[in-house]
Order: structure tokens, then sequence, then C-alpha cells
């Protein structure tokens, strides 16, 4: 029996700013995060939209297409919590009217725990075949403003389905794992912006990948030279460049140090959305099935990595037809679709924010449910 990834889709936020304008604001060259971090764009979020509501309108497609019949559990990765107690998952059991004979939970650590979750997903359907799980990594990511992080910040979510005889993506047994309580980013419980620092937690990023790697291979993984396509957590997109550089001089000094073919078409969709935290290795995945060649047969490498930190590496073989079940149209015209904001209206948005106590949001998201706003400390969501 096979189990992986049975289906993907992802959202984002319903608004778009250019880092161009805020090149412009800093009196500085664009070339700084075109070609420096390699970004053009950041996702945001409208004030009536937020990790729920992101979720519901990745999870919806896979619903429609697949039904809630065996979906037993839901597990709902997020850095950005809405609740000290309540899962986001549960709130997203209510919208997406999921049966009440399911298990939902909430799972933590950075940018890394969507690949926990999926790990989770598979033990479960080998235990239980008839059952499929659904996984979803949903994050805002934010950055003080004037900040070094302000350029990579973003928002969006990736849905899965995981199961049985996969039609996207086999995801073979080994893994590779490191973690190390480290100091690199990090969020207190009294601030809605992380702290981060940047040149050490690019060190950590580097040394997590190798040491995954080495474990992975230690562990009876495969050799580098058998994978097409490395997909990697991006807080940008130049990260995922040096961590193939890194990869190819540890894994195949005799080759070229410079590879980064294997990066090919994985970039796409995180230069125009931004870093997505738990999203972000799988918006790659979602890049490369919807932008590369057909690669049926391929094994794909996964580097995770969430700061704090913990890292691992695995992979996976595409399914023959996998290309028949991917939404492209639909995910480039969501980001076709975002509106467009100035920097004067991306700061206010980033100030405001921050608000308490209960309020009502505008309604602005293009999608199917939105976050109403908050009564009596309560999180507030309606379906159209």
């Amino acid at each position: 029996m096979t189990i992986g990834i049975h289906d993907i889709s992802a959202a984002t936020g319903s608004l778009v700013f250019a880092l161009a304008d805020l090149a412009e604001h800093e009196g500085i060259d664009v070339g700084k995060y075109h070609r420096g971090i390699g970004q053009t764009e950041m996702s945001l979020t409208t004030e009536d939209e937020d990790i729920v509501t992101m979720a519901a309108r990745a999870a919806k497609p896979i619903l429609e297409r697949h039904g809630v019949e065996g979906i037993r559990t839901v597990v709902f990765a997020t850095e950005s919590g809405i609740d000290q107690s309540k899962a986001a998952s549960v709130f997203l059991h209510g919208v997406l009217g999921l049966p009440r004979s399911a298990r939902v939970v909430e799972v933590k650590e950075a940018c890394y725990s969507a690949t926990a979750a999926i790990q989770f997903g598979l033990g479960i359907v080998e235990r239980r075949p008839s059952e499929r799980v659904l996984v979803i990594a949903s994050d805002v990511a934010r950055y003080e403003l004037n900040s070094s992080g302000e350029a990579t910040q973003g928002s969006g979510a990736v849905a899965m389905l995981i199961a049985k005889d996969p039609a996207v993506l086999e995801i073979e047994p080994v893994s590779g794992l490191w973690t190390d309580d480290v100091w690199d980013f990090w969020r207190p419980n009294d601030r809605s912006t992380a702290l981060v620092d940047g040149k050490y937690s690019v060190q950590v990023y580097l040394e997590s990948l190798e040491g995954a790697w080495q474990d992975y291979r230690a562990n009876g993984g495969a050799e580098f030279s058998s994978f097409a396509r490395v997909c990697y957590h991006q807080p940008f997109t130049r990260m995922a460049v040096k961590a193939q550089q890194r990869l190819a001089r540890i894994a195949d000094p005799d080759g070229e140090s410079g590879d980064i073919d294997r990066l090919a078409d994985t970039v796409e969709y995180n230069a125009r959305i931004g870093n997505t935290y738990t999203a972000s290795i799988y918006l790659a995945l979602l890049s490369l099935l919807d932008n590369g060649p057909d690669l049926a047969g391929e094994r794909i490498g996964f580097f995770s990595y969430g700061s704090g930190a913990v890292g691992e590496f695995f992979a996976g073989v595409l399914v023959p037809g996998y290309k028949a079940q991917m939404r492209t149209d639909e995910l480039q015209g969501m980001l076709a679709q975002r509106r467009s904001i100035a920097y004067d209206e991306y700061r206010h948005r980033h100030i405001a924010y921050d608000r308490v106590g209960d309020f009502e949001t505008a309604d602005e998201t293009q999608g199917d449910v939105r976050f109403a706003g908050i009564a009596e400390h309560r999180r507030l969501y309606e379906s159209r």
C-alpha cells in the first residue's frame, strides 16, 4: 500500500503589496528585494481574513472533489494561532461543516509543523487505510515596520488530503531529522510580530539541512542524484538557492557546487506571495506541480525547517497522471485578482492589525468564508 498526498490546493490573502513600492518608500534599489532575496510581492489579508478563512478557501476545492467521507482527522499547522486554547481546526471544522465524528487539533513548531502533520496523517492512514486525513498549513507572516524582516511578510494556506493510493505524491518512509534549541526566530506571547536574528537564522537553517540530510542518508534515504527536484522551506526564495548550493556541496562534492537545476519551477508562487511559514514548502511543491514539466515517476526531495529549530528531509515520488489533478488556472487567477494596495494603505493596515476588544470587520474578502469580528472575546465567522 502506498500513502501520500491525494490532493493539494492553496489560497492566499486578497490584497497584494509590491516590493517595488516598499523600495521606493525606503529610497533603495528594488534589486535588493527582486534579486537580493528573490521576492517581488507579498500577499496580505483583508481585515475579514485570517488563517481560518484562508484555510477554508484552500480546503473547499478538495472537499468539493472528494467529499468528507473518511475524513476523521483534521490537523491544522500554524504559527499564527488565534486562540491560546481553542485550535484553529475547530473553527475550520465548523465553517466547513465537517462531520462531528472527527478529531481536530492544531500543531506548532514555527514553519516546520505542517510536515509533522503530514507524518501524523501517514501513520493514521497506515493503521486504518479507509480513513483520510485533512492537513492544513495556514499562516500570516508579520514583522515590524522598518525591520529587516519587513520585506519577507506574506499570507497563504495549503490544504492537503492524505490517503492511500494517492493521486499526486507517494511519500517514501525514510526521513532525516534534526533538532536544536536555539534563538534564531521567535514570537513571545505578548507580541503579534516575530523577532529574528537574520544572519544567525540562515546559519541555523543550513546547519539543520546538513544534519537532516546526513540523518536521512544514514537511515537508508535515496542518493542525491536520484532527485529530479528539491522543494525547500522558503522564508524568501533566495534562501532555497543557498540551501540547494549547500546540499549539492555536501551530497555531491565532485559535482557542480552551484547546482540549482533541482530548484526549477519551485519558487514562482513564493516569490509572488511572500513567506507563508508552515505553507511555504508546500507552495513550493504546488509551484512545481503547476508550472513544471510532467515529472511522473520522478523522486522529489523536501527539506522542511522551523526556527527554534527543527528540520526534516524526506522524499516522495510523483504519481502518473498527477497533472490532471492540478487547479493551476484557479490559483493563478486568485493571484491575479488580488487588489493592489499602495504604501500608505499597507502601513495603515499593518498598524490596525493589532486592534483588541469587540469589533466588526469590513466585508472585503474574495473568499466564501469571512472573519466577521469579535464579540465578547469570541471570534465570529460567516459563510457566504
